[in-house]
């Protein structure tokens, strides 16, 4: 069988469940185009009638995602290009909490960086025992500040800060669930889909209405995200053309 190597985004609908899905080779890291493709398909999923609940999914078997592409890290040459990249995130977030409809987050194997803070925004989380987790963001000399956010609404400050500091050590998908950014874990991919079909067939015979409301009032206080995590954005930007990110980054791809 023929390995997949072009990346991608893709989103369809089949009995009102929205799939969106992306893909690349690194890992299923994200540089800039798809993290923009992935804010708009999930606004697009937003305001299709035919899309009562959304999963969302990277490919492959191995890892969920590894957060942000370190090759584009590495072209990065002033405050104003890092700005624009880790803004990328920053919609990423924002489409997914604005999005009306309920996001189910498939977690199907490691999930580093930028991708924990996918998994802290999907609305409710299905994982297999293989989707550790990691901010390994102060290891290459920035550090977490557009997602954690996001992930210090779902599991806490003190946690996310735990992660935060120790950047070079995973922590299990059953210390995830646990301080509830997974819902349930599963000892096999086959096991999880069945338990997401089952939820999401569910979904989509509910109310799309009450499902909307309800999930705002779930994110309310976060309205002012949206220059919030611009802020954040602006931050990273910063640290990441300094000559110990630079220095940081390409140690890590040597090592890689």
């Amino acid at each position: 069988m023929q390995q997949i190597q072009k990346p991608y985004v893709s989103y369809q609908v089949l009995n009102n469940v929205g799939t969106i899905e992306f893909f690349t080779p690194q890992h299923n890291s994200m540089p800039k185009d798809i993290l923009a493709q992935l804010a708009e398909n999930i606004v697009k999923a937003g305001a299709d009638q035919n899309c009562k609940v959304l999963v969302l999914k990277t490919a492959g078997d191995k890892t969920f995602c590894a957060g942000a592409f370190f090759d584009e890290l590495l072209l990065i040459q002033n405050e104003e290009e890092g700005l624009a990249f880790f803004s990328g995130f920053a919609n990423v977030i924002n489409a997914m909490r604005k999005c009306p409809k309920f996001i189910i987050g498939r977690i199907h194997g490691k999930a580093i960086g930028g991708g924990v803070g996918l998994a802290a925004c999907c609305d409710y989380t299905y994982a297999t025992t293989e989707a550790s987790i990691k901010l390994s963001e102060l290891a290459v000399g920035i550090g977490p500040f557009v997602v954690s956010p996001a992930i210090e609404r779902k599991i806490g400050k003190s946690a996310t800060y735990e992660l935060a500091i120790d950047a070079t050590n995973f922590r299990s998908a059953e210390w995830a669930m646990m301080k509830g950014l997974y819902n349930h874990i599963f000892p096999s991919i086959h096991l999880m889909d069945l338990a997401i079909e089952k939820i999401a067939f569910t979904l989509s015979a509910s109310s799309i209405q009450a499902m909307s409301e309800i999930k705002k009032a779930f994110w309310q206080g976060t309205e002012n995200w949206d220059q919030f995590l611009l802020e954040r954005a602006a931050i990273s930007g910063k640290l990441i053309v300094s000559d110990e990110a630079k220095s940081f980054l390409s140690a890590f791809k040597k090592w890689k």
